[in-house]
């Protein structure tokens, strides 16, 4: 084309979610002019055409033919700050999605296990709370254990965030709550398996939302 016509063709393309990107970052590089047109306007020229014609080759006419007889703009290349702003969100948004279903999947062994377990901490989801129910599950394991063993252990998990007298609150009102739990072993010994893994992943999720709050921010600032 170029030595047929003496200068550089202009590229028009369709938008293809992210599979168009690269392409676009190479035209640019090579200095070529290329438009980005919306699926949705050809789509609809599609329908005016009585040959419906669903080739490569159609499909390249079709957008040749946009390109003469409508005007686009060349595309706006978004600036480097915003786009990793998007990327961050779209990654943000998947998993969260993902984290709400494992908390749902959680809750629902949780209830079969240990569901006076609930409420014991103001947070069931809290690192705190996790690390222990990893570590004892069941509420028989908490009923063997006293006073002073779960305070101790409730306060290894927080380090030194927490004061004894809070360890303590939180021991006592553990305690209770093993006491009510209307199963004191689980039937079920796969439910103590999938427990563990959850918690394994809603605290990995947690981590990966943290880091990821942190970078959108990072990025909101610098924008």
């Amino acid at each position: 084309m170029e030595s047929a016509a003496g200068k550089r063709p202009s590229i028009v393309m369709e938008a293809t979610g992210h599979y168009h990107s690269p392409v676009v970052q190479f035209l640019d590089e090579h200095q070529y002019l290329n438009i980005v047109i919306n699926p949705l306007i050809s789509h609809n020229a599609k329908k005016t055409n009585l040959r419906r014609l669903k080739t490569d080759a159609a499909d390249a006419h079709l957008l040749g033919t946009l390109f003469y007889y409508q005007e686009f703009e060349p595309y706006k290349k978004r600036g480097q700050h915003l786009m990793n702003l998007r990327y961050l969100t779209r990654q943000h948004e998947s998993l969260t999605g993902m984290y709400v279903q494992a908390k749902l999947q959680f809750q629902a062994i949780l209830d079969q296990v240990f569901p006076a377990y609930h409420g014991v901490f103001g947070d069931l989801y809290s690192k705190v709370s996790l690390r222990f129910l990893a570590l004892h599950p069941t509420s028989k394991e908490v009923i063997e254990m006293s006073e002073l063993e779960i305070t101790t252990a409730i306060g290894r998990l927080t380090g030194r965030g927490r004061s004894v007298s809070w360890c303590l609150e939180q021991a006592q009102t553990l305690g209770a709550a093993a006491k009510r739990n209307p199963f004191k072993e689980t039937a079920f010994s796969s439910h103590l398996i999938s427990m563990k893994l959850l918690i394994k992943l809603l605290l990995q999720y947690q981590d990966h939302l943290a880091t990821l709050d942190k970078s959108v921010d990072s990025w909101l600032k610098s924008c």
